[in-house]
This record gives structure tokens, sequence and C-alpha cells, in this order.
């Protein structure tokens, strides 16, 4: 039972409803009133049923002794005690849901006022009437039980006609808890939920016989598989909000290998701000599986130096300029300013945001940074006062056999927007780097370490914030390793790692873009900051439970080894940099190198990162990649490509 108020006929039912396209359940608009009565009835009969049975027991089974008059005038009193007190205290208004806590704690004190009220009448002319001072005590607990069963009854009437449909999913509930009891009662109550739950598992043993809505616990995550079978279930929702990553890994090795679909639900911090409903239910995802979660940002600090600012945004139609560009119009900048070079990526973005994608207004600037012509008339025109740089190279493998190309953007690039930036007296401005930057050996890294330095040369010249910021691998953006993996076990394999032993740092696209806001609050100028991001996790490990995630343990791994100047293990924090964390428990400060441009060489830069420096003409390195004419792919009857 809930204490939640009855809705009135006609509104929507639980939360999901909406999401699902349901039509709002509409009752017959006298249905309530109408049932109220019947209520107030009821409960009248209860007081004269009660106090029957209060005389009767009172005269031990002997009906000779009741007195019908007296028995009649004290029945008339409690039912008009009853009525008067119940709607005084609003018991037939609706209020209350049938049979909910909140109406069963009325109804006792009810029950007790009309109980005082008959309890002053006996005393006063109980003898009189032949009716015994104790008959009002005697009925007070008949009178409750009564009364509370016909409301039971009535929950129970409607529970079970609210129940999902026959074409419904079965579906076994991880977590007994304050969720998977709220869960329960939504999916019960909702005739056109998709899922019917049929089992609850927990491991605390204290909750091994409860039952919730009629749903029994039948056992622990050990006993999943047996569960799974026995109620013929095909789905397990993982009750939990924000679960720890061993809690998901057990899950995901307690079905392994079963097919059985696994779903969790957003964190309940964002049900309450309704960001979701609580029945948008999703797939089980790496993400859980690693356990990245956002870092806590100071919102006063990033409204304080965006909000009524003019903001500009390069590299707007990638992955995290993006998602920059989605996050920063919640905390109203005068104008957002998104820059790329990719008509079809600025679109998308632009789609994100507003809805539409005409590419017509002044929101949407297509250039390239390598321009430095075109850059400069961009800040001059629009006077931006904060910069976020995300516009940059960085396959590393595609970068090593064409280092010129990370030249001409990472570095030159950045050099062009850095001079822009000043020269339109931006005041913040964070450049995207990478954790390649720290300690690099490649032509990427490289690239990135000198773009740090820049940034840090440029916030001692102009006094400003200029800072960078620096995190490691990003779930789900374009060119990363889970698209990547993905793709391979949807083409059958194999899935190609560099190293058994290889790790890396891993981060949301969210979590990203929010340590680069935060960074514009609290960075100094020349720093670098770097979000603490837990343990590094294997690259290995991620492509078996993709594959174990995906239901295809058939695909192969295959080791590739190791590519020219790749790492091993990331670094985070470079030789002679400091980690101190002033302002924010998991981002830490370092303070970069500074480099002044005119010092800048392109032979010496490539001399001292090891890379090739054969004029414009790349010295391709031999590959594990098969070429594109050695691929053969099934072709249609018409002769195409499938």
């Amino acid at each position: 039972m809930s204490g939640e108020p009855e809705r009135p006929a006609g509104t929507a039912g639980p939360p999901g409803d909406a999401g699902r396209g349901a039509a709002p359940r509409a009752a017959p608009p006298d249905r309530p009133v109408a049932w109220l009565w019947i209520q107030m009835l009821l409960d009248s009969v209860a007081w004269v049923v009660a106090l029957v049975l209060a005389l009767v027991l009172r005269y031990e089974m002997d009906l000779q002794f009741i007195s019908a008059p007296g028995l009649l005038l004290v029945s008339l009193v409690a039912v008009a005690a009853q009525l008067v007190v119940g709607f005084s205290f609003a018991l037939y208004k609706g209020r209350y849901s049938f049979g909910s806590f909140d109406e069963a704690k009325l109804l006792v004190v009810v029950t007790l006022i009309v109980t005082a009220v008959l309890q002053v009448l006996l005393l006063v002319v109980g003898t009189s009437i032949g009716i015994p001072r104790s008959t009002a005590l005697i009925a007070f607990p008949f009178a409750c039980l009564f009364m509370a069963a016909f409301r039971y009854l009535k929950r129970m009437y409607q529970e079970a006609s609210a129940r999902p449909g026959a074409s419904a999913q079965h579906v076994v509930i991880y977590g007994a808890g304050y969720l998977g009891t709220f869960l329960i009662q939504r999916m019960m109550q909702d005739p056109h939920s998709e899922f019917l739950p049929v089992a609850l598992l927990d491991d605390d043993p204290a909750k091994k016989h409860l039952r919730i809505s009629s749903v029994p616990v039948l056992g622990t995550l050990h006993d999943v598989r047996d569960v799974m079978a026995r109620t013929r279930a095909s789905v397990l929702l993982v009750a939990m909000s924000s679960p720890e990553p061993r809690i998901m890994h057990r899950v995901a090795d307690a079905v392994a290998g079963t097919g059985i679909r696994v779903m969790t639900m957003p964190p309940l911090g964002e049900v309450l701000t309704a960001k979701h409903h609580a029945a948008d239910f999703r797939d089980i995802s790496m993400e859980d599986l690693i356990g990245r979660r956002p870092v806590d940002i100071d919102v006063e600090e990033i409204a304080g130096y965006v909000k009524g600012r003019r903001v500009l945004v390069t590299g707007a139609g990638g992955s995290i300029g993006s998602e920059l560009c989605r996050q920063l119009v919640g905390f109203e900048p005068a104008e957002l300013i998104m820059v790329d070079r990719d008509e079809s990526a600025l679109q998308g973005t632009q789609i994100s945001i507003t809805g539409r994608g005409l590419l017509d207004g002044r929101d949407t600037v297509l250039a390239d940074i390598r321009d430095p012509e075109s850059v400069g008339t961009i800040f001059r025109d629009r006077l931006p006062q904060v910069v976020f740089h995300a516009a940059a190279l960085k396959h590393v493998s595609l970068l090593e056999q064409y280092p010129d190309e990370a030249w001409k953007t990472n570095v030159l690039g950045t050099l062009n927007v850095l001079q822009a930036a000043e020269e339109a007296g931006v005041e913040v401005f964070v450049n995207i780097s990478t954790d390649k930057a720290a300690n690099p050996t490649t032509a990427l890294g490289h690239s990135k370490r000198v773009a740090e330095k820049l940034t840090a040369w440029m916030a001692d010249r102009t006094g400003h914030r200029y800072a960078s910021v620096r995190f490691g691998n990003v779930f789900g953006s374009r060119g990363s390793m889970l698209p990547l993996f993905t793709e391979q076990i949807r083409q059958g394999g194999p899935i190609t790692v560099t190293h058994a032993e290889a790790t890396r740092y891993f981060m949301t696209i969210p979590e990203a873009c929010q340590l680069v806001i935060q960074a514009g609050a609290i960075a100094r100028g020349g720093e670098v900051l770097i979000l603490d991001m837990g343990e590094p996790v294997r690259i290995m490990d991620i492509a078996e439970r993709l594959r174990v995630m995906s239901g295809r343990e058939d695909v192969e791994i295959e080791v590739t080894g190791l590519r020219p100047g790749e790492k091993l293990h990331e670094d985070l924090i470079g030789l002679g940099e400091k980690d101190e964390r002033p302002f924010h428990p998991k981002i830490s400060h370092a303070r970069a190198d500074r480099l002044d441009p005119a010092q800048l060489d392109r032979h010496t830069w490539k001399v001292r990162g090891g890379m090739v420096y054969t004029g414009t003409i790349p010295v391709v390195r031999a590959s594990t990649q098969p070429p594109p004419t050695s691929v053969q792919r099934p072709r249609s009857s018409s002769g195409r490509a499938s």
C-alpha cells in the first residue's frame, strides 16, 4: 500500500505513460462520487454490525438480553457521528487512495472519536436504554476491522483490474528496496506497462520472505539463472540508483551467456528533476560497468562567467564540442557561437539544441581554424568573451603517418585561435587537451603538449584565465574505442586489441564537458586541469565484456601489438608537474611550461618527437590493417555491394 493521493478522474497515469504514448485512462465522472456514497453506506453497516457483535459477546451469545430499541438508538448515533466526523476530517472527500496507509491512519482517528462519543452517551443513558457501558469499547476494534476490510477489498479490485496485459514481458527486479517497491507498484497499476514483475532478487537475507504487491523475493543474485527460468522472464531490471561498478560487474557476470536482457534506470536525481520518468529504462552500458560518474560542479561559479556573456566554441560539431554547446545553453549565455569546418556536424549540433537545422542564423559559423584570416575576422566581428577551444585532430595512428597535419591543426590552429582571442580581448579561454600530452610519445601527444604551452604563454601575456583541460578516452565519441569494438562485433569480428595488458583512463562525454566548463571558473592562468579519473581499465576487459553483453561470445579477440609511439599505460601528470587540488577534490591543477610562438619550429618539433620528416611525403609504416581490396563483401542479386 502507498500513501499517494488518489488521482482525479481523467488525469494521466503513472510516470512513463506519456513516454509510451498511452492515452490517459478516463473514468466516468460520477464514479468517484458514487463510490464515496457507497463507502459511507459500508461504514454505517460496519458500525451496526460491530455494535451487534459487541452486544452478542458482552452477553456471551445470549440474545434475549439485547435491547433492540437501545441498539437502534446507539446505532443511529454511531452512524451519524461517523458521517459527521468523517466529513470533518475529509475521509469522504476523496483525499486519500482507498486502502492507503494515510487513509488507514485517518480511519483509526475518526473511529476513535466516534467511539468516544458513544462512550459518553452510554455513560449517561446506557443503563436506562438497556445497553452496557462497555459496548462502545468492544465495538471499536470490530468497526475498524470491517471498515478497513472494505477499503482493502476495493484496493485489491483496483490493482487486479490495472495489471499489465498478457503481452507484457516478464521481468525480474534486482533490488527490493525503495526503488524496487516504487517500480513494482507503478508497473502493477499500469495496464499499459510493457513489463510485468514476476519476481524479486535481493542479497539481504532479511528480505528472503518479502513480498511487494504479491511479487515475492525468490533469491539472491546468485540464483538469477534459476529464477529467470522458473518465471520465464526475459528481462532483469537493476532497481538501484547509481549502482557501484562492482555490482554491475556481478550482474553482467551472473547472466553472461544466457541471452538475458539487463536493464537499469536513470539516476534518482534525474527522475526527481523530471529529466526522465522512472519508467525510462535503458539497457546496461559499458559506462555502468566502468563506473564513471559526472563530477560535482559549482553551478553558481559557472553561471558567474557564462551567463550573459558571448561564448564561442570551436569544433562545435564534434562529440565534445557539441555536448559543450548543449550544456552551455543551460547557463544562459548572451550569445552562443558554434564554429566548425564540417557543415553537417554543425547542423547536427544545431538540431540537438534548437530542434531546427536551417543553418541560417548567426549561431553557426563555418570556418577552419587553420585559416588565421578567417579566424581573426570571426573574433573581430563577434567579440566573444569566453572561448572553448575543442577543434583538433585526434587519431593517433593517422597522425603518426601525417604528423604535419597535427602541426597545422593542433599547433598552428590553436595559435591562430589564441592570437585572435588576444586581439578580441577574450577573458576566459579553455583549451581542450588530452592525457596523451603528459609525457608525450606520439605526434598527437606532442602537438597537444605544444598547444598547452602556447595557451600558458598567452595567459601570461594577457593576464587572463587561459588554461587547458586534460582528460582520457571518452565513451561514445566519434572514432573512440567503444563504437569501434561495437562495429567489429557487428561485422563478426575480430575485435582488435593492441596489447593484452594495455590500460586506459575513461570518462563519459557529459563528465568531460562538465570538467571543461568548470575549468573556466576555477582555473588560474597558465594551468592545466586534470580530472581524477579513478583507476585505469584494461582494454582487454572492455573487449571481453562488450562481446558478452552483445551475446556474441563466438567473436574472436585479436592482439595486434602496440603501434609506434603508443603507450602501454597512459600518464595523467607529466614529468616535472605537481598534482595540486586547491579548489575541487577531483580536479588537479598543474603548472604548464610556457612556449613563445616565436620559438615554434616544425622541424625541431618533429625531431624531438622522433617523427618522420621527409618533406610532404608521408612514410607509412607496416600495418596489421588489411587493405580494402582484400576484404570480401557479399553482393546483392543486382550486383551492387550489399
